[in-house]
């Protein structure tokens, strides 16, 4: 790396970056998005938040909390459009102020604040690649929340030719702006709970190589200040809708896949 970048990604907690930040898409989360971003900015600046319609009366207080930070930004918008699309707006303003990465997660409490260093030392080393979150999960994870997203992982294993997604539905990751803005924007989908799955996947046919990195995930019960808006009847029909989209694109994508795989073990297998 070069010496900018090295200063970039110091040990620092107080670390200010010029071509990264944190981007965390918020709705309705209840009181634990104060603790996230808080957390957040311990270790990172600069964060941002993007409200995204919600009602529960966070934005006016993480507003508040952004008048005496000025490493904080927070981006209100009018009405709920979903996850992907407030990742979206959030990388289009990112882009405009001249950032080239953006490590997204939750505003829930489930994601490691502690770890955001660790993923954007690591996207430092190799910008050309997103770098994902493979969960270790605890006693706190839904047992169908977890056999849920192992058929979704095997489907985005197949659809990508086991390029190294690992877990397809974990939003702690850093993406390298352009190409996520790129990937976005040629399709209407991955706007709500598809984004994370489906961008992963769509950025692996780009040729964005997946980096995993190992990263607890904790589930909040609701008299902790947890808040869910998973819905398994909605979400899972959004899942086997996009995934039926995702192979019919793979199907049409495999000889240059294949083709792909096929120069990559050369590479490898070349002294």
């Amino acid at each position: 790396m070069s010496a900018t970048a090295e200063r970039i990604f110091s040990d620092a907690c107080d670390v200010c970056s010029t071509t990264h930040l944190v981007l965390i898409p918020s709705y309705n989360p209840g009181p634990k998005v104060f603790d996230t971003v808080r957390e957040a900015r311990r270790r990172w600046h600069p964060v941002w938040v993007v409200v995204d319609g919600s009602t529960d009366g966070t934005a006016a207080q993480l507003e508040a909390m952004a008048r005496e930070d000025d490493g904080l930004r927070v981006v209100v918008l009018p009405r709920n459009g979903g996850k992907g699309a407030a990742v979206l707006h959030g990388a289009d303003l990112a882009a405009a102020a001249g950032y080239t990465h953006v490590l997204t997660m939750d505003s829930d409490g489930q994601h490691p604040a502690a770890l955001i260093p660790d993923f954007m030392r690591a996207s430092g080393h190799a910008p050309d690649t997103m770098v994902l979150g493979r969960p270790v999960f605890d006693r706190s994870a839904p047992l169908e929340r977890v056999l849920f997203r192992k058929l979704s992982n095997g489907m985005t294993d197949l659809e990508t030719l086991w390029a190294g997604i690992g877990d397809s539905l974990y939003g702690f990751r850093v993406y390298p702006v352009e190409p996520l803005r790129r990937v976005m924007r040629e399709s209407r989908a991955m706007r709500r709970f598809d984004f994370d799955p489906e961008v992963a996947v769509r950025l692996c046919w780009r040729g964005v190589k997946p980096i995993q990195i190992a990263a607890p995930v904790r589930y909040f019960r609701a008299d902790e200040g947890g808040v869910s808006h998973f819905r398994y009847v909605r979400d899972n029909w959004l899942l086997l809708r996009m995934h039926l989209r995702l192979v019919g694109g793979f199907v049409i994508r495999l000889p240059q896949l294949l083709e792909r795989r096929h120069a990559q073990r050369q590479t490898r297998a070349t002294p």
